[in-house]
C-alpha cells in the first residue's frame, strides 16, 4: 500500500482476514478496508463488497498472500482488461478460475525477488517518500531465544505486522 501510494495511486482498498492489519492499513491511509473470510464460498459476496469499497472498476489488484481464495478473489474483482499481480506464494500449487478471468482478458503478472527494485526502494526510503517505521510492531535481539520468540510472534500474527531484529 505504501509503495502504491508513493507511485501516486489515489484509491487503495486493503482486503484482509485480520482486523488488526486492516486497522493499521486504515491508519496509514488506505481509502477503504474490507474484512473477508478464508472460505471460497464467500468470494462472490466479498468481490461485491470490494468493488463497492472502491466505487469504480478495479484496474490493478495485488495478491500478497498467494492462496486459492485470495487469487480467486483477485481474479474476480479485477475489471475486464485489468491486471492481477501475484506477489504472495502461500501455495505452491493452486486451483483458481482462470477461464472466467481469461474471457475477461485479465492479465496475470508474477513477481519474485523484486529484481532491479532495490535502488528505487532505497531512494523512496531515503527521501521520505515511504515511511516504513509504522509497520514495525516488534523488535527482538539476536540471541537464540530472541530469534525463536520473534519467529513465534510473527507466526502467531495477532498484532504483529513486521518483526525486526536488532543486530
Amino acid at each position: 500500500m505504501l509503495a502504491a501510494r508513493a507511485f501516486g495511486v489515489p484509491m487503495i482498498v486493503i482486503v484482509d482476514v485480520d482486523e488488526n492489519r486492516l486497522s493499521v492499513a486504515k491508519q496509514l491511509g488506505a481509502y477503504g478496508i474490507v474484512k473477508v473470510t478464508t472460505s471460497l464460498e464467500d468470494v462472490g459476496s466479498e468481490v461485491e463488497q470490494i468493488q463497492k469499497a472502491v466505487g469504480s472498476n478495479i484496474d490493478v489488484t495485488f495478491d500478497c498472500a498467494g492462496f486459492n481464495k485470495t487469487m480467486s478473489t483477485a481474479l474476480a474483482a479485477t475489471r475486464c482488461g485489468g491486471k492481477v499481480c501475484f506477489v504472495g506464494m502461500g501455495h505452491v500449487i493452486m486451483t483458481v478460475p482462470l477461464t472466467p478471468a481469461a474471457a475477461r482478458e485479465v492479465d496475470v503478472v508474477g513477481v519474485f525477488r523484486y529484481k532491479n527494485t532495490w535502488p528505487l526502494c532505497l531512494e523512496f526510503l531515503t527521501n521520505g517518500k515511504i515511511d516504513v517505521k509504522p509497520l514495525i510492531t516488534h523488535r527482538f535481539g539476536f540471541s537464540q531465544k530472541e530469534v525463536e520468540d520473534a519467529f513465534e510472534t510473527s507466526a502467531r500474527g495477532s498484532n504483529a505486522i513486521k518483526v525486526m531484529f536488532n543486530l
